[in-house]
C-alpha cells in the first residue's frame, strides 16, 4: 500500500502448506537455478538494499509470464491442482488477478448488505439478484447470481419483535457467464461469503471449542473436528417464520449440486469458494461437505475441483479435519497479512506449529490446524490499525503484489495484544476485539 503511514512491505513472500515443507518447484527448475546466482550474487549486499532489485527481478519474471499465459490455459493450477507450486515465489500475475478479482467480488457482500436497523430490510441484501452485482460496483464481473444464502445463528442474538430468532443475509451463489466462461476456460461456480456482522455471528465466533463435524451421515469421522461456533453457523435451521429455507448448509448443498449438476455436456467447471474472515470458515468447511457427500460431481460423474479463497480467515479444525480435506482434493489458498490476529485464531498458541514445551499441551485431535497453502503478506496503515483485517486492504495489496515473512509464533499474543488496545471504537468494534481474545483465552486452555 503506498502511503506514507503504511509500513513498506518485505520483498519475499511466506509460502507454506501447514506443517508441511514446501514442495520444490517441479516446472520452474531453471528459474529457480537462476534465482539462486541472482541469491548468491548478492549475499554480501544488506537485506534492506537487495529488496529493491529482487522486487524488480521478480516483477520481471512475472512480466514475461503474464506474456505468455492466461486464465484459461492455466484455470487447473490457479485453482491449485498442483498445490500453487511454483505460483506464488513470486506471485504468478494470473494467480494475483484473479485472488483480486475474487476478493472483490467477496466485498460485494458487504457493500449491498443493509445494515440500517430502521430498514424493513435490515441485514438483508438491498437488491435484487439481478441487478446486485452492478449495484456493488462489480457489473462486468461476468457471473449470474442464483440465489441469496442466509444464516440463523442457534445462539443468543437481536431478538426480533416475535421473539423469534432472525435470519440474515449472508452470501449469495452464481455462475460465470457464457462471455466468463469462454475466458476462464471452465464454468465457475462461485459462492461469495461475507464476514461476521451481526450479535449472533459474533457470539457464534466465541464458540471455539472443537467439536466433531458429523456432517456426513453414512460414514463416521469422529476424529474429524471443527470449530463449535462455525459448525453452529452452518448447520442452525431458519428461524421459524422462515419455514422452508433451512439451514444455510441446506441452501449452500442444493444450489451448488444443483448448478454442478446443470453443466453442459464435456462442459469443464470449477466450484471456487471465496470468503473474509467468518466466511472464509463456513467456505472451507462448504468445501469439505461438497466433496465428503460427493456433490462436486457433474451428471457424468466426473468430479468437479472445489477451490477456497480464504482472506483474512481463522483456523477451522483439527488436524484429522486438514487431513481429510487434503484427501478428498480441497484446495485452499489462505491469504494471511501476518499482522492480522484473526489468521492466527482459534489456536493462537497451540497449533500446528507449537514446538517446545507447549507442544506437550493437548494432542492433535485437539489441536486446531491451518487447511491448504498460505500466500502471506505484510501490511499495515498506522493511520487506520483496523485495516490490518480489512477485505479492501487485503485485495490492494494482492495487487501491488504486497507481500512478507510470516511472524514467528512466539510473538502472536503480544501482537494480537497490541492490535486490541490500540483499536479506536469507530475503527474497529468492541465484538471483534472480544472475538479475538477469547480466541487466545481458549487457545490458552482457561476456558
Amino acid at each position: 500500500m503506498a502511503s506514507t503511514a503504511t509500513i513498506q512491505p518485505r520483498c519475499s513472500l511466506h509460502y507454506s502448506t501447514s506443517s508441511r515443507s514446501p514442495k520444490p518447484c517441479r516446472a520452474r527448475v531453471a528459474a529457480a537455478a537462476a534465482a539462486t546466482v541472482s541469491a548468491a550474487a548478492m549475499a554480501t549486499t544488506a537485506t534492506e538494499r537487495a529488496c529493491a532489485p529482487a522486487a524488480s527481478t521478480a516483477r520481471t519474471t512475472s512480466t514475461r509470464r503474464a506474456t505468455t499465459a492466461s486464465v484459461a490455459s492455466m484455470w487447473r493450477q490457479v485453482q491449485g491442482s498442483h498445490d500453487w507450486d511454483g505460483l506464488l515465489q513470486p506471485l504468478h500475475p494470473v494467480v494475483r488477478d484473479e485472488l483480486a478479482r475474487y476478493g472483490e467480488l467477496v466485498g460485494a457482500c458487504y457493500k449491498v448488505l443493509d445494515v440500517d436497523p430502521s430498514s424493513p430490510r435490515h441485514m438483508c441484501c438491498k437488491h435484487g439478484k439481478e441487478t446486485v452485482l452492478e449495484e456493488a460496483g462489480v457489473a462486468g464481473a461476468g457471473y449470474e447470481v442464483t440465489r441469496y444464502i442466509y444464516a440463523t445463528p442457534d445462539v443468543s442474538g437481536p431478538a426480533s419483535t416475535s421473539g423469534r430468532r432472525s435470519s440474515s443475509w449472508v452470501w449469495y451463489v452464481a455462475v460465470s457467464t457464457d462471455e466468463m466462461t469462454r475466458r476462464l476456460g471452465r464454468r465457475d461456480v462461485l459462492v461469495s461469503l461475507r464476514g461476521t456482522v451481526t450479535k449472533a455471528e459474533w457470539a457464534a465466533n466465541l464458540m471455539s471449542a472443537l467439536e466433531p463435524a458429523h456432517l456426513d451421515t453414512r460414514r463416521a469421522h469422529p476424529d474429524v473436528k471443527v470449530e463449535s461456533g462455525f459448525l453452529n453457523l452452518y448447520t442452525s435451521s431458519s428461524a421459524p417464520g422462515n419455514a422452508g429455507m433451512g439451514s444455510c448448509r441446506d441452501q449452500l448443498l442444493r444450489e451448488v449440486s444443483r448448478l454442478v449438476k446443470s453443466a453442459h455436456p464435456g462442459e469443464d467447471m470449477s466450484v471456487t469458494l471465496a470468503g473474509h474472515s467468518m466466511g472464509s470458515a463456513l467456505a472451507t468447511l462448504l468445501g469439505y461437505d461438497l466433496a465428503e457427500i460427493g456433490l462436486n460431481r457433474d451428471a457424468s460423474g466426473r468430479r468437479v475441483p472445489v477451490t477456497v479463497f480464504s482472506y483474512g480467515g481463522p483456523r477451522v479444525g483439527n488436524a484429522a479435519f486438514k487431513d481429510r480435506c487434503d484427501e478428498l482434493g480441497v484446495k485452499a489458498l489462505r491469504v494471511a497479512n501476518v499482522r492480522d490476529p484473526v489468521t492466527m485464531l482459534p489456536g493462537a498458541l497451540i497449533n500446528e506449529g507449537t514446538t517446545g514445551f507447549l507442544a506437550s499441551w493437548g494432542s492433535d485431535a485437539d489441536r486446531y490446524t491451518h487447511v491448504g497453502v498460505e500466500l502471506a503478506l505484510d501490511f499495515l496503515t498506522l493511520r487506520d490499525p483496523g485495516s490490518v483485517h480489512d477485505l479492501g486492504a487485503y485485495v490492494s495489496s494482492i495487487k501491488a503484489e504486497a507481500c512478507g515473512k510470516a511472524a514467528p509464533n512466539a510473538g502472536v499474543l503480544a501482537k494480537a495484544m497490541e492490535f486490541v488496545e490500540g483499536q479506536r471504537a469507530a475503527v474497529f468494534a468492541w465484538k471483534e476485539a472480544a472475538v479475538q481474545m477469547g480466541g487466545m483465552v481458549q487457545s490458552l486452555g482457561l476456558i
